[in-house]
């Protein structure tokens, strides 16, 4: 079996992938077909001051298949709505070489094990505080910390420029 690249439509790749799996179990082709991969890594998002993972595609349009290269598996997937093409040649869809899989695969592994924090503020940006004892107070991002998903704003208190450190879900931006 090798790997083949199939394009989707934006935003489907799990449908597809669903009704391939379906697919292949009614038509009893399990002997021909492997793996089928979608792409993704988690992040985590700050959404109405709550931390939130989703998972992010790094292929959008874009789902990976292990199958046998043949007319029968290949009339299956294109048969199935939300597909394209193969990527290859019109006539026949070229596989993915052993180094691009390798490659491919730890990648999605390592996504999977580590989750990224988007950060939703730059440097000196203007935000408002939301939450904890400096709620209602107007600052500027001075410093950055998304290991900790903390920054470090500067708010004035009693006319002076305090630096503050807080966490992103208090904060929002203007």
């Amino acid at each position: 079996m090798q790997w083949y690249v199939v394009h989707t439509l934006t935003g489907h790749e799990h449908k597809v992938k669903k009704i391939l799996e379906k697919m292949i179990k009614e038509k009893n082709m399990q002997d021909y077909f492997g793996n089928i991969v979608i792409p993704v890594e988690n992040q985590v998002r700050i959404k109405k001051g709550k931390k939130v993972v989703e998972e992010k595609r790094l292929y959008p349009g874009y789902i990976v298949i292990e199958m046998e290269g043949n007319d029968e598996t290949l009339r299956l997937v294109n048969s199935i709505s939300g597909v394209t093409h193969f990527l290859g040649s019109k006539t026949k869809p070229i596989p993915l070489g052993d180094d691009e899989v390798a490659e491919l695969l730890k990648q999605v592994q390592e996504s999977k094990e580590k989750v990224v924090t988007k950060i939703p503020f730059a440097q000196g940006e203007r935000v408002a505080v939301t939450d904890g004892p400096f709620t209602d107070f107007i600052g500027t991002i001075e410093e950055i910390y998304p290991e900790r998903e903390k920054v470090k704003v500067l708010v004035v208190i009693f006319g002076r420029t305090t630096p503050i450190e807080l966490a992103f879900h208090q904060l929002k931006s203007l």
